[in-house]
């Protein structure tokens, strides 16, 4: 290969390890072509599959910034360059692998460390992120359901003593006017009277403090050219 294409071929494996969350690198002597092409098929969007140089490989690897895998470029390489979702991709390959044990996991790259063969194995065995998600987002809401309703208990008391507030005040208006149950006497000048200092809000008014003994507490790639 000469000079220029090395170049290019390194550059374009380079482009495949930053571009992508993770690699898992794969041997594939006696796979068929048919058969590398049902591999691609099956991780579809989730990962790119390329035949890789093993020397070339260890150029990019460096120049990216990976560190891990020249133990494993040895033999024929192949690497799934991951895309979309970790966990299908590492179930893709584990289900072709079992088809067809011509396919070998080496290990892999995954976010940022070197992950081994059985790790990867481990991987495939996990719920789809879409799953874990959703069941992450079940959790949450739980969690705030039961914040809301901690937040939401001190209101319906407030709103409960306004209530009964509301209630001795249509059957003796006077209460709302600082008065204890007496009539105030209508004002004949612009100057009001002021509202004796002893005067205190009726015996029988609700206590703010009151609290329901039940209420709950709060608690805080691109392909590189073939062998």
């Amino acid at each position: 290969m000469a000079r220029p294409e090395k170049t290019a071929a390194v550059a374009e494996i380079v482009d495949s390890f930053n571009d992508s969350t993770g690699a898992v690198l794969t041997e594939y002597r006696g796979l068929t072509v048919k058969q590398l092409q049902e591999l691609r098929r099956v991780l579809g969007e989730n990962a790119h599959y390329a035949v890789v140089k093993n020397t070339l490989t260890k150029i990019a690897a460096k120049q990216a910034g990976v560190d891990g895998v020249d133990d494993l470029l040895n033999g024929p390489t192949a690497i799934a360059f991951i895309n979309g979702d970790l966990v299908e991709a590492a179930k893709g390959l584990r289900d072709f692998a079992k088809a067809n044990p011509a396919l070998v996991v080496k290990g892999g790259y995954v976010d940022g460390a070197p992950m081994a063969a059985a790790e990867i194995a481990k991987l495939a065995d996990l719920e789809s992120r879409e799953v874990l998600l959703g069941k992450l987002a079940g959790a949450m809401l739980a969690s705030l359901s039961q914040a809301v309703y901690l937040f939401n208990a001190p209101l319906a008391q407030v709103a409960r003593l306004a209530g009964a507030l509301q209630e001795k005040a249509e059957q003796d208006p006077s209460i709302l006017q600082g008065g204890a149950g007496e009539p105030v006497a209508p004002v004949e000048d612009s100057a009001a009277p002021e509202a004796p200092v002893e005067d205190a809000a009726p015996e029988d008014a609700p206590a703010a403090e009151d609290t329901p003994e039940d209420a709950p507490a709060a608690e805080a790639s691109t392909e590189a050219p073939e062998a």
